[in-house]
């Protein structure tokens, strides 16, 4: 009886294993972030209609997919997800991909502020703004109305200009309309034009590699198509954005423990951020 239960246990195993390579394949193994050991757990980059990256987290049980997936992502609230037995991940994705894309007027109202204000500090829904007389701004945004008036809150170690501020805020507020930019607004509002962007470093963009530290693969004939090749790997983390070699990283991968491979899809870590990377592996020779 336990070598039947064996036996049954692991056909059962070999065909969820089946199952999610399948629907992997499906959604496209570049749009996978990370994979748990035991594939009952998934991250997906989707992509929304102004190409803004988004990481979708997927939970599964065994059971799968009689018991429909657990979702959450990086957005202001999740979707009620639409689940039959007949449902796969590329539909998990695909649901995912519409809910982000009804969001877009909210990451629009984000990516004006961030482009027109002093931000010192981001969460998903809330931006600090640097007013000036060493205080900041609190700004809630409304997801269901993103240009409406925020809720507000006041910082700063000066009280008495902290209240202040905050009495403007009450008394101007009803000047504030959907029709003007959010620093039109705050500036109608404090009657003061608000602190700009800090000016970012004019940095040379990094083009060497972060693991050979040369910009070019020596000439190699062992290196085929990539003797004497530029970097042609970038990691997606914004705030490191480091180049690599494609094939200097592969090495790189393969000589990590933690790092997996499923298919010719290598998942390991940025070296130098150590954000998720996942590096298709075919096509390089």
């Amino acid at each position: 009886m336990e070598d039947n239960s064996e036996k049954i246990s692991l056909a059962s195993s070999s065909s969820f294993c089946r199952r999610i390579y399948s629907e992997i394949e499906e959604v496209g193994w570049e749009h996978l972030v990370k994979l748990g050991d035991d594939l009952t757990f998934l991250s997906f980059r989707v992509m929304d209609i102004k190409g803004r990256s988004n990481i979708l987290e997927i939970t599964l049980d065994k059971s799968y997919p009689m018991c429909p997936p657990s979702v959450s992502s990086d957005v202001p609230y999740n979707f009620d997800l639409d689940w039959s037995l007949n449902s796969k991940l590329r539909d998990v994705v695909d649901q995912f991909r519409m809910h982000v894309n009804k969001l877009q007027e909210f990451w629009s109202v984000l990516d004006e502020i961030d482009r027109s204000l002093w931000v010192t500090d981001r969460s998903i829904s809330c931006r600090q703004i640097k007013i000036g007389n060493d205080c900041c701004l609190m700004l809630s945004i409304n997801v269901d109305d993103p240009r409406s008036l925020p809720e507000s809150r006041f910082l700063g170690s000066d009280t008495t200009t902290v209240n202040s501020l905050r009495n403007i805020w009450k008394r101007n507020c009803k000047k504030w309309s959907k029709e003007k930019s959010f620093a039109e607004n705050l500036g109608n509002v404090f009657d003061t034009k608000l602190l700009l962007p800090q000016p970012e470093k004019n940095v040379e963009e990094q083009v060497e590699c972060g693991i050979c530290y040369t910009r070019f693969l020596p000439t190699d004939d062992e290196l085929g198509a990539k003797s004497g090749s530029e970097t042609d790997y970038r990691c997606e983390n914004g705030s490191c954005n480091q180049a690599f070699h494609s094939v200097c990283l592969i090495d790189w991968l393969r000589s990590i423990t933690t790092t997996r491979q499923s298919f010719d899809v290598l998942f390991g870590s940025c070296p130098y951020c150590s954000d998720p990377i996942a590096l298709k592996i075919g096509t390089v020779k």
